[in-house]
């Protein structure tokens, strides 16, 4: 078995049902409801520097690139 991706050794025990229905429940990610790796920015996929001011769901940097187009202006 290899265990670069989880999928792929999930693959190879399909046929195996119950040794695949506890590899599913302890090692594959589960749908995150809450926390912060539930937002990404939209541009890039980031999870860190999300900004959430304005609804904007982008990260710092692609909000520094795209600043000027959507109507910011920086001041001194």
């Amino acid at each position: 078995m290899t265990a670069s991706d989880p999928k792929k050794m999930l693959k190879q025990i399909e046929h195996k049902t119950a040794k695949a229905n506890k590899f599913r429940k302890h090692n594959l990610g589960k749908k995150r409801t809450c926390g912060f790796t539930t937002k990404k920015c939209q541009r890039c996929g980031r999870i860190k520097g999300h900004l959430d001011q304005y609804r904007l769901d982008l990260c710092r940097q692609c909000f520094r690139d795209v600043a000027i187009k959507i109507g910011f202006k920086k001041y001194n």
